[in-house]
């Protein structure tokens, strides 16, 4: 009757264990009765979650950071407005509140610090820890560019592809399909553009987490417990197994982004473009430089010839004696043909004498 007993005893156990797992955070270790689940965000630093629904994108970060660092597995891998931006800092160590919001200055335990959104992308130049963050700015419009890979033979319907995509987005990311607002498909680049929104002022929907999740199932491997990809399905006909994925993030306020702290590349740009402009007035000061030298010079050998063909030319004054008196001939000639002669001989330019 006891080795009964304990069988029963193991199983429920075990059927207990299995049900106590955290589905949307699989780095979670979970256990007690009821079912608690945490995470390890520091050394011996747990952190509660609630695995009905998708984790804070603050204590996310925080967990990637803390296996990184411990070397353990992490695999983390056009605008809609002109305040739009993509986030090209990367993963780093953020500060969170207690309800998993980012704290609205962030410095990655450094000296260098900076503002952050409500997705904890960074919105203002980095600064010293002096920087003001006067609040955390909401993020209220994300925008979704999502590259899938080919479908032979399948004409995509995009009224189709937009019910694909939000049926996707609520199944798997627990998203209301009201706040996918559009959904834009180019068939030649194989880009969809999904955007994503919600009323200004709104703080109970968080954004921030759906974006997260959606790019680590794009670019890496699945937070959640389960390795499902995320492939929304258009009439059950075409399964759409994404290769790439780009996020714009768009505030309440605008970013406070200047020109103080350049990128290397951006410099390099710049730089590029001021040497290439220098380069062409160059070019041009020395080609008009040349061609006036060279019409001075035209008009130069033009006087020296004219020169020339008036010291060829010149008028003979010969007088000449007769009986009824004495008068001069003016006889045109060149300068060879009067050597020799005798008598009294005057040269007159041409010019003079017309």
């Amino acid at each position: 009757m006891k080795p009964v007993i304990v069988l029963l005893v193991l199983a429920f156990a075990a059927a207990a264990s299995a049900q106590c797992t955290c589905k949307t955070m699989k780095w979670a270790m979970c256990d007690g009765t009821p079912c608690q689940c945490t995470v390890l965000v520091g050394d011996n630093v747990k952190q509660p979650l609630e695995c009905q629904e998708l984790i804070p994108k603050c204590f996310l970060m925080k967990a990637e950071m803390y296996r990184a660092k411990k070397g353990l597995s992490t695999r983390t891998g056009g605008k809609p407005t002109e305040h739009a931006f993509v986030d090209n800092d990367g993963i780093y160590d953020p500060e969170c509140e207690t309800n998993g919001l980012f704290k609205a200055k962030q410095c990655n335990n450094t000296e260098e610090c900076w503002c952050v959104n409500s997705a904890g992308v960074r919105r203002t130049d980095k600064g010293d820890k002096n920087i003001k963050c006067e609040k955390l700015v909401e993020t209220y419009w994300v925008r979704i560019e999502l590259k899938h890979k080919e479908i032979p033979g399948y004409v995509m319907d995009k009224a189709k592809l937009k019910t694909a995509m939000e049926s996707a987005i609520l199944e798997r990311y627990g998203l209301p399909k009201e706040f996918v607002k559009d959904v834009e498909y180019d068939k030649d680049a194989r880009l969809i553009v999904v955007d994503i929104k919600k009323e200004k002022g709104d703080r109970k929907q968080d954004l921030s987490r759906m974006a997260y999740y959606m790019e680590k199932d794009v670019k890496v491997l699945p937070l959640f417990k389960s390795e499902a990809k995320f492939e929304p399905s258009v009439e059950g006909k075409a399964n759409l197994e994404m290769e790439n994925i780009l996020v714009y993030y768009v505030d309440e306020d605008p970013p406070t982004f200047t020109m103080k702290r350049l990128t290397g590349g951006v410099i390099a740009v710049i730089v590029v473009v001021i040497l290439a402009v220098a380069a062409g007035l160059l070019i041009l000061y020395f080609a008009q430089k040349r061609q006036k030298a060279k019409y001075e010079k035209t008009q130069s050998e033009r006087e020296r010839e004219r020169e020339r063909e008036r010291e060829r030319f010149f008028f003979l004054l010969i007088p000449v004696q007769t009986g009824f008196g004495s008068f001069a001939i003016h006889l045109p000639h060149c300068r060879s043909c009067v050597e020799g002669v005798g008598g009294r001989r005057r040269r007159v330019k041409l010019e003079e004498e017309v």
